[in-house]
Formats: structure tokens, sequence, C-alpha cells
């Protein structure tokens, strides 16, 4: 079984480049279908700080669940 680990979103910086941020938005979640306290679970990091939905990081966190299901 493949193991996904330091799984870290993406952010967009003002100067828009991007960087790893420290956690996954809770609006990523909502659009990936898990709640913050699966998330945890699964190994994620939750920033409820941050506001933005990113389609990568959203590919990210389903990719990670569909992985750790396997």
């Amino acid at each position: 079984m493949a193991h996904i680990h330091h799984v870290k979103p993406t952010v967009a910086k003002q100067n828009g480049k991007h960087k790893q941020g420290k956690g996954f938005s809770p609006n990523e979640l909502k659009a990936a279908g898990i709640s913050k306290q699966q998330a945890q679970q699964a190994g994620l990091p939750v920033d409820m700080r941050r506001k933005s939905e990113h389609e990568e990081n959203v590919a990210a966190i389903k990719a990670h669940t569909k992985n750790a299901k396997a």
C-alpha cells in the first residue's frame, strides 16, 4: 500500500508565485467531500484561517483519501 507523506496544499502569494501552505482550507475539504475530523484522521493538515479553494488542492485531498482507503 502506497503512503503519501507530508501532503501540503499549494497557496498563491500576492506576487503570483506559489508556496506550500500550512493546511487545507475548510472550503477545499468541503469540495472534496470530507469533514475536518475525517481529514485530521487521514493525516491531512487543516488550516481554519484559510478561505480560498484551489482545484489542485482538492485533487490532492481526493487522491490522498483514495490511497488511504485502498
